[in-house]
């Protein structure tokens, strides 16, 4: 991925057009753009589209529900089936009921965190740990974008305890096996005054669940 898209995943929606004739389409958060373009070169799919929202939704959970449902209003009837490669990722429900409407699935669990780790592997991190902060390869790239500067806590340090004085580590869920994002994330650790895990969790569930449905429906 150019850094170009990259940067532009942060802000706006950007596609990624499949080489022959789509008849899929994964609509996904921006966040996890490399992840599910990873699985579709894996599986040689040409005839898969994806479309990104903007990965800054992860911080306004509220307003996933109806972008989800903007952009399916927008695209029905241009595809024989489409995947939203979103958990519920805090919308508390509101996009089930969007998806529902639409009949469309979306991936397992409650946040990119658990269907990356497995949704048990999560579960039992949680249990371990509740005061975790986790980060994923995206959240690692984009740290300083997405936490340190809207929040200022360049320019205003003493909000850190505030803010995250509840979390006791900072667990990087690592997707690939990258030293630059493993130093960010330690960095990250270290600017909120967290212990600092890593993880391996490649693709986890996301690419089980892709596979999954683009064979069961793809061309049908």
């Amino acid at each position: 991925m150019e850094p170009e898209a990259a940067t532009a995943l942060l802000e706006t929606e950007v596609a990624f057009e499949a080489a022959d004739r789509p008849d899929v389409l994964v609509l996904a958060c921006g966040a996890i753009a490399r992840e599910v373009l990873a699985v579709i070169r894996l599986n040689g799919w040409t005839h898969v589209d994806v479309r990104c929202l903007p990965a800054k939704l992860h911080s306004t959970p509220e307003k996933i529900a109806g972008a989800v449902d903007a952009k399916l209003t927008e695209l029905e009837g241009r595809y024989e089936c489409i995947f939203v490669a979103y958990a519920d990722c805090g919308t508390g429900g509101a996009l089930d009921v969007v998806l529902s409407r639409h009949d469309v699935e979306r991936l397992p669990g409650a946040h990119c965190y658990g269907f990356l780790a497995g949704n048990d592997a999560w579960d039992a991190m949680q249990e371990e740990e509740l005061g975790t902060y986790y980060l994923t390869d995206f959240l690692a790239r984009h740290f300083e974008a997405l936490i340190v500067r809207p929040y200022k806590l360049d320019a205003h340090p003493e909000l850190i305890p505030m803010m995250f004085g509840n979390y006791r580590r900072l667990v990087y869920l690592a997707q690939t096996d990258n030293d630059d994002l493993r130093e960010r994330a330690a960095a990250a650790a270290t600017t909120l005054g967290l212990a600092f895990e890593v993880r391996r969790t490649g693709y986890g569930e996301l690419q089980p669940s892709l596979t999954r449905f683009v064979n069961v429906n793809a061309h049908v």
